[in-house]
This record gives C-alpha cells, structure tokens and sequence, in this order.
C-alpha cells in the first residue's frame, strides 16, 4: 500500500525558502479521500478502528506490509466521506488521513528523525491563508501541532514495524478473499490482503505465545480478528447509501 495515496505534490519546507509559505485557511475536510477504499492504521490504533471497520493486513505472501483498515466494499469507493466533505459523524478516522495535508518523509538519521512536508495543492498566495513560519522564522502554532501530530505517528509506525516482523515470523499470515452477498446487486468480492488464520493461532506453541502476549501483539490479534465480523457494517453502510 502506497504512504502517498492522497498527496498531489509533497514540498518538503524549509524555513529559510518558506519563510513566508502560507496554508489555506478554513477546513480541509476529507473530500481528498473520497476514493480511498482502505488506509494504513497503526496498532495504536487497533482498539478505536476496530469498533468502526475491518482491520486486515495489506498485501498478500512475501508482499505483506502495514495494517489497514478497510473503508468500502469497491475500488475507489469510501463508504464513509459524505457529499459534503465530512467524515460520516462518530466514525472513527485514522491518523493516515488526519496528518492530512502534512506528511512525514524519513531521513538517513532513522525512524525518529523525519522532514516535514505540506502537499502543495493546499498552500496560497492569498495574505489571509495561515502561515507555517513568523518574521523571524520560527514555527507558528499550526506548524508545531502538525509536527507534534507526524512525530507521534512516526513511532507509531515503528511499533507497528516491530508488531508486523513479530507477526510475519509466527507464520499465521494469510491471504484472505471476502465475498459480500448484498440483496439486489451481484456479490463483491474483496482481496489482495491478508488476515490471521485463527486455526493456526490455536495451535501455536505455548513459548511462541508467550512471546506475542509479552509485547501486546496477541492482544492486537485478537482485537484484528474481531473487527473483521465489521465486513457486515460495511454492507449495512454502503445499503443505507443505495437507500438514500
């Protein structure tokens, strides 16, 4: 799965070249991610998504990457952005989309030293956008929270690295195809990922599972295989859709 599914034309800044760089103001909303019918989610974030939608693992075999969790039933098809631009209310929206438009690209210093970057199809020439740094080049509060938010979401995706190394050594990997029977329209078929066999899981050894109970990854293997019975709200979700 692409990291830069809904960027255009990542800039990376630079406070002596962007001095004077100025972002949109008013609300983005999510209308960038209207063809998005998954996104990358961390495992800190496993026990809010999984109340709203299917956490699966993108990839299949050797190709198998990050968690993601699944938006909609069709390719280029989220289920959960409205006409208007907002998320659909009390659903929960994954870091992935909210770091938007701000994106972290990673340096040779490692995982916890990254560089900021503003997608630049929501930076203006108009004096009343917001600006990222003041005259005298420091960072403006939008800039520091938006810093604070990549920085945060960047360890987050090196303890959901450490959970998928874990995960993938255990061998309960799979390829999975769903098939979602829908009254009144042919049945759609979702692949190109992977989930836990749970046979497997049941048979690991009592050493094996030991070692993914002591660094949470069983805990988040179960709260994944739980989420997965979320196929069905899709279904519900995209019905009420057609219904409208």
């Amino acid at each position: 799965m692409k990291q830069l599914l809904i960027y255009q034309s990542p800039l990376a800044l630079n406070r002596g070249v962007h001095r004077d760089i100025r972002l949109k103001s008013g609300p983005i909303g999510y209308g960038f991610a209207r063809e998005l019918n998954s996104v990358p989610l961390t495992t800190a974030e496993f026990s809010l998504a999984s109340h709203d939608y299917p956490i699966v693992f993108a990839g299949e075999g050797d190709e198998v990457s990050l968690p993601a969790v699944l938006l909609g039933l069709t390719a280029n098809s989220n289920l959960f952005v409205e006409e208007d631009g907002d998320w659909v209310a009390d659903r929960y929206i994954p870091a992935f989309i909210r770091r938007y438009p701000f994106v972290s690209a990673e340096t040779d210093g490692g995982n916890d030293d990254f560089t900021v970057c503003i997608d630049q199809p929501m930076l203006t020439d108009d004096e009343n956008g917001v600006r990222l740094f003041d005259d005298e080049g420091a960072d403006t509060a939008v800039l520091s929270h938006a810093i604070g938010f990549l920085s945060d979401y960047q360890q987050h995706v090196t303890q959901t690295r450490a959970f998928m190394k874990q995960l993938r050594e255990s061998g309960l990997l799979e390829a999975k195809t769903i098939r979602v029977e829908r009254a009144g329209i042919e049945a759609q078929v979702l692949s190109g990922f992977s989930v836990v066999n749970e046979a497997k899981l049941q048979k690991l050894p009592a050493k094996t599972l030991a070692a993914l109970s002591k660094t949470g990854a069983l805990g988040l293997v179960y709260v994944h295989l739980l989420s997965l019975t979320n196929v069905q709200r899709l279904a519900a979700r995209a019905d009420a859709i057609r219904g409208e």
